[in-house]
């Protein structure tokens, strides 16, 4: 096998430099073998065809269990080839035998981020700092080097709402791939489109207000004022003038208040005020 930067041997006497501490830098993935082992040379090319291919994502560090009895005593180690990966100083994930090279990569995809997750974490880190166009390129580059990449959709569909394009962000979700259907993230994006429209449409929150202190009656200022604090990140406040337009007008947008919480909810995931107002939610309808 030909030696690669990214494929070592270790012993005792370096398992806890190289692996140990080296894991605090990047993922350490350890494979247990011996010579002896017919499925262990099976797979012990892929491992190194993997840790070249993806650039040093992660390191191959190769323990020889034959000449290394108390390392692998140490890790458990009872059949073989085993492979552990190691992170910030230990194992954190391990799979036994000699798995075909799609199931390695599913197991890698867990725990390594690739070139492609690092341009699209880049890319939305971009689009935090307002820095659209750099966003654009970044995405386009992967656009063309992987098509039919599904990661890249949220991003792109995250873009369009950041440069206010909500048509091209519409269309996209309307044409959302299959195998995101049910993400929580297209889930979140769509809420996002809705309530951003809602706001471009609405007067600014000082309006709104005034317009309700003079009817709190007025639906379209109260929804609008909701969408508006969804944006600016006060989820409590619009809560809980969503509820307030569900009791003075159901009917408003086609139930668009009810739909709104569930929008906030989606964006929301596991927060705590998803628990106290789903009970304010189930007892206005129930």
């Amino acid at each position: 096998m030909a030696e690669s930067p990214h494929v070592v041997n270790v012993t005792e006497a370096d398992f806890e430099q190289v692996v140990i501490a080296g894991s605090s830098q990047r993922p350490v993935l350890v494979d247990f073998w011996a010579d002896w082992c017919a499925p262990c040379r099976q797979l012990m090319p892929i491992l190194a065809k993997l840790a070249d291919e993806l650039g040093g994502a992660f390191l191959l560090a190769k323990v020889d269990t034959e000449a290394e009895q108390s390392l692998a005593a140490a890790f458990g180690i009872r059949s073989l080839p085993t492979v552990q990966l190691f992170k910030d100083g230990r194992p954190v994930d391990q799979f036994m035998g000699a798995l075909p090279e799609g199931q390695i990569r599913e197991f890698l995809s867990r725990h390594i981020e690739s070139a492609t997750d690092q341009r699209i974490a880049a890319a939305t880190e971009h689009m935090t700092r307002g820095e659209l166009d750099a966003a654009a390129s970044l995405l386009a580059e992967v656009r063309a080097e992987a098509p039919d990449d599904n990661r890249l959709f949220p991003a792109e569909v995250r873009l369009a709402l950041a440069r206010g394009d909500y048509d091209a962000a519409a269309d996209m979700l309307e044409h959302t791939p299959l195998g995101l259907a049910n993400d929580p993230a297209v889930a979140q994006l769509r809420g996002q489109l809705a309530f951003a429209a809602a706001a471009a449409e609405a007067p600014d929150p000082a309006a709104c207000e005034a317009r309700l202190a003079a009817d709190p009656k007025d639906s379209d200022a109260r929804y609008g004022l909701a969408a508006q604090q969804v944006l600016a990140g006060d989820y409590q406040a619009a809560l809980d003038h969503l509820l307030t337009l569900m009791r003075h007008d159901r009917g408003y947008g086609d139930d668009a208040a009810r739909k709104g919480i569930v929008m906030i909810f989606d964006l929301l995931g596991d927060d705590p005020l998803v628990t106290t107002y789903r009970a304010k939610l189930s007892r206005l309808l129930y």
